[in-house]
């Protein structure tokens, strides 16, 4: 996640989703061109100059662009701000429908891309060598941007989850660590019965959060081959998750605030909410939004399904792509590259960027950074190892966007109602199914 996860990971509700994918069934692509030929066509497009609009929320792109523009004189960068996450996809799938104003460099959640690369409403990198760029990022997020043998966007940042917890309040009641999911409820019972208004952790039902620990889990509902779907929330990933999840909210276990509220905030500030298993860009939200718990909070390892274990999983993660409609495709990839395994990358690390890129995340200048706010440890370290441990294999939907928008009114009922997350979670693979099937994809429970 970038600089807002609060509103990045918002989703969009069904009209907005039911547009994408009708985009995504219709829409062709442009021509195929050589990689070579491509590669060329972009390097005599900045010789030249020219103007590029790119369609972004991150903050850290404007140093990026300002940085590209010093070095390459002729050439004009245009940021906009058109709205975060979906609030853009919007956007930008009504300009790719108009077919006019469209941006010639957008940015795409993980989640979101496939809808926008199935419909080859996005460039295929590969013309631009992209293809070759294999082992330069992580694999949860090189996984993300490849589509149907191609590769539809760059990662920019990446969300390896961590467990961020408050040491001071496991040093007040004697709680070691968590190392296994196991562990962790018997932690939040441990320090529930002992301050019954505090938690070990929040939760009112998050999609991202949900299909992140069935990922870890191993479980893998959704398989994606072109417009072939299966949606299978039965497998034993899952039913792991739902057995230990189930446990907490039973037991009352988890604080029943929303994250990114004004009480979520305050929860973490005080430590009535003392942990969050979450992606690696929370690291600087702390920093930013909770300069009151400096100090208190530390980073460990990802709580494990099996003992001795090392798997983690993705929550969150951005990447750049250019829409098949650019005006300028080949000047918007040099740019991309610039910004994605260029220069740029440690001018967005310099600014609380947490990176996808392997050579960032194995710098002992960066795994060694000392951060105040968490006690001076080196919380990198453990981001960058979570990164490496990313399991391999997950798949979105290409209307992931339209299923997350439903997720609330499906498992969410288990927060609110004696519905189970097991029932939930049915529901929920039916409404999905029967959506995917409405836009003109063969899905299979």
């Amino acid at each position: 996640m970038t600089a807002r996860p609060d509103l990045s990971r918002r989703v969009l509700r069904g009209t907005a989703a039911a547009g994408v994918l009708a985009l995504a069934l219709t829409a062709c692509g442009g021509g195929e061109t050589e990689s070579g030929e491509a590669a060329q066509d972009a390097d005599a497009a900045l010789a030249e100059g020219g103007e590029i609009t790119v369609w972004a929320w991150d903050p850290t792109l404007a140093s990026v662009a300002a940085d590209f523009e010093a070095e390459n004189p002729g050439v004009t960068v245009t940021l906009e701000n058109v709205g975060t996450g979906n609030d853009q996809y919007t956007a930008l799938q009504n300009a790719i429908a108009a077919g006019d104003g469209v941006p010639d460099v957008a940015q795409v959640e993980f989640y979101a891309l496939p809808q926008f690369a199935l419909s080859e409403a996005m460039t295929d990198l590969t013309a631009y060598g992209a293809d070759q760029l294999d082992g330069t990022f992580t694999p949860g997020p090189w996984g993300a941007v490849q589509q149907e043998g191609g590769v539809y966007a760059l990662p920019t940042d990446s969300g390896p989850m961590a467990l961020f917890y408050n040491q001071r309040v496991f040093d007040e009641h004697g709680i070691d660590v968590p190392t296994t999911w196991e562990e962790y409820v018997e932690a939040a019972r441990t320090l529930h019965e002992a301050d019954p208004d505090a938690y070990l952790t929040n939760d009112v039902g998050d999609a991202g959060f949900t299909t992140s620990l069935i990922w870890q889990a191993g479980g893998r509902p959704y398989q994606v081959d072109g417009t072939e779907v299966t949606v299978d929330f039965s497998d034993a990933g899952t039913q792991q998750f739902t057995s230990t999840w189930q446990t907490m909210l039973d037991e009352d276990l988890v604080a029943p605030v929303g994250s990114w509220s004004d009480e979520w905030y305050q929860g973490l500030s005080d430590g009535s909410i003392a942990s969050l298993v979450i992606g690696a860009w929370m690291r600087g939200n702390l920093e930013s939004s909770v300069p009151g718990a400096a100090g208190d909070w530390a980073v460990a390892p990802m709580p494990q399904w099996e003992s001795g274990a090392e798997v983690t999983a993705e929550n969150g993660g951005s990447s750049l792509a250019i829409p098949a409609a650019s005006e300028n495709a080949d000047l918007a990839w040099a740019f991309l590259e610039y910004a994605t395994v260029g220069d740029g990358i440690a001018t967005r690390v310099a600014e609380g960027a947490f990176p996808a890129t392997v050579a960032e995340l194995e710098d002992p200048t960066f795994r060694e950074e000392e951060f105040d706010y968490f006690g001076g440890q080196a919380v990198n370290e453990v981001l960058a190892d979570s990164a490496s441990q990313v399991a391999e294999g997950w798949q979105y939907l290409p209307f992931q966007v339209y299923a997350n928008s439903i997720f609330n009114d499906t498992v969410g009922q288990a927060y609110v109602t004696d519905t189970t997350l097991t029932d939930g979670l049915a529901t929920w693979q039916d409404q999905t199914i029967a959506y995917g099937e409405d836009q003109g994809f063969t899905v299979d429970p």
